[in-house]
């Protein structure tokens, strides 16, 4: 399930800033999702994960991570995707250089 905003369909042009703010707006859910889907959780495990802190266990003081490895290097390639894609989007608005 998406909270996405859509546009209506009888829109035939909204303003840039309108456009930017509803892309922007999306930017968090999609992250989210993304982050669901090729990690394996739901979303309820994504904001408990996103909650949690690396802890020192009791005794020994080895850090324990909240966010194993793997999981680690997911994040930060969906973020890349993400804010790529949302760069890209964005080109229609600047002048050429």
């Amino acid at each position: 399930m998406s909270m996405k905003r859509k546009l209506p369909p009888n829109l035939p042009f909204v303003n840039m800033l309108h456009d930017l703010h509803n892309q922007l707006f999306n930017c968090p859910i999609e992250f989210r999702d993304r982050v669901c889907e090729e990690c394996s959780w739901s979303i309820p495990t994504f904001y408990r994960k996103m909650k949690a802190i690396d802890r020192t266990t009791s005794g020994k003081g080895k850090l324990v991570p909240a966010l194993s490895n793997a999981e680690r290097e997911k994040i930060i390639a969906v973020f890349d995707e993400v804010y790529e894609t949302m760069w890209e989007y964005c080109s229609k608005y600047r002048k050429p250089r």
